[in-house]
């Protein structure tokens, strides 16, 4: 098998970039819709805006059903999905070669013909309230959204991906149609695909399903956050546990020196070989759960370190963790991997 991967990269009229890799050997397709537009992306008030919009696009289009969506997937055996980052809205989906026409038609239709239809509206919205329960519930994922929050403090790159319950009622179907107009348009779409396919076909049938769409330049955030060093706590006396989350700013997704950091969290906290999860694990039996964990940005990110622990053991733990994080007991061959520890703020 040759090893050469065969990428290629078109920019079409109105803007919108697809990019491919043809694998041969393979005979599914995977495709993504990426919009350049995340919950970083937001103003305070509409907050969790982004996260809406995705969910209300499998709601229906002007010619499908929601349930129409779905069975015309399953026809085929394929999976359609979707997900919202801090900088990203993805839609994605995967079929055998030879229903890619299918599996394209549908995905189109749904990123661009959305109805935003009101009693939709009002039962996703009890939905994604739901979901912010779950999440609320959730202690590891609580105590990452804690830490997200006071770390970036006072930016958007702190607020909730799914936004609050507070901007979640607030938001109306007039905005979510404003924010599918201001965001989902050519200059500020990447379309991705993976698999057995042609570039060239593949691009005259992306440009025909996406020729209606108007171009646009990209929306710019705001600047990369300071780091703000705090501690917080908080207190939930029904869980058996601590849950900790101590981290320190990295690299963004294009600095040089991210490599060097995926090295260091590798030998922190990467695997059940790293640093953290041999000593506070294997060897001290202090918690079940152990790891570091990198999220990288366009401009800033993050390394943390998360463990839960019962509240005995928590003064024990955060010491055992500062002596692991700390660079001189870090040994690499790279002299930028410890650094990160010297240089930046901690936050826990």
């Amino acid at each position: 098998m040759d090893n050469q991967r065969n990428l290629r990269r078109t920019v079409l009229l109105n803007g919108l970039i697809v990019l491919t890799e043809r694998m041969e050997y393979m005979r599914s397709v995977a495709m993504g819709v990426w919009i350049k537009s995340g919950s970083r992306c937001e103003p305070a008030e509409s907050n969790g805006i982004s996260h809406f919009v995705e969910h209300m696009l499998f709601k229906g289009t002007r010619s499908r059903s929601a349930q129409h969506i779905a069975r015309e997937m399953d026809s085929i055996g394929g999976n359609l999905d979707a997900f919202t980052g801090k900088e990203t809205i993805c839609f994605n989906v995967k079929s055998l070669a030879e229903h890619v026409p299918i599996a394209l038609d549908v995905l189109t239709d749904l990123v661009l013909n959305p109805v935003f239809a009101s009693a939709d509206i009002e039962r996703e919205r009890d939905v994604i309230l739901e979901e912010i329960k779950i999440d609320e519930d959730n202690p590891d994922v609580l105590v990452h959204e804690l830490f997200t929050q006071s770390f970036w403090k006072d930016h958007p790159l702190g607020k909730p991906i799914l936004g609050t319950k507070s901007t979640v009622a607030r938001l109306g179907r007039q905005q979510l149609f404003d924010y599918h107009g201001d965001r989902f348009h050519g200059g500020n779409i990447l379309f991705s695909a993976a698999g057995n396919l042609d570039h060239d076909r593949f691009v005259e049938e992306v440009a025909q399903k996406f020729s209606c769409l108007a171009g646009g330049e990209t929306l710019h955030e705001l600047p990369a956050p300071e780091a703000c060093a705090s501690l917080v706590m908080r207190n939930k006396k029904s869980l058996e546990q601590v849950q900790i989350c101590l981290g320190v700013p990295a690299p963004s997704i294009t600095d040089e020196s991210r490599y060097a950091t995926l090295i260091l969290n590798t030998v922190l906290g990467g695997g059940m070989s790293s640093r953290l999860f041999q000593t506070i694990r294997e060897e001290r039996g202090m918690a079940y759960s152990i790891y570091s964990d990198l999220s990288p940005c366009r401009d800033t990110g993050t390394m943390c370190v998360y463990a839960g622990t019962s509240a005995g053991a928590r003064c024990s733990l955060s010491e055992v963790n500062s002596r692991s994080t700390d660079s001189t007991t870090l040994r690499a061959d790279s002299s930028d991997v410890p650094a990160y520890t010297e240089r930046h703020p901690v936050s826990l």
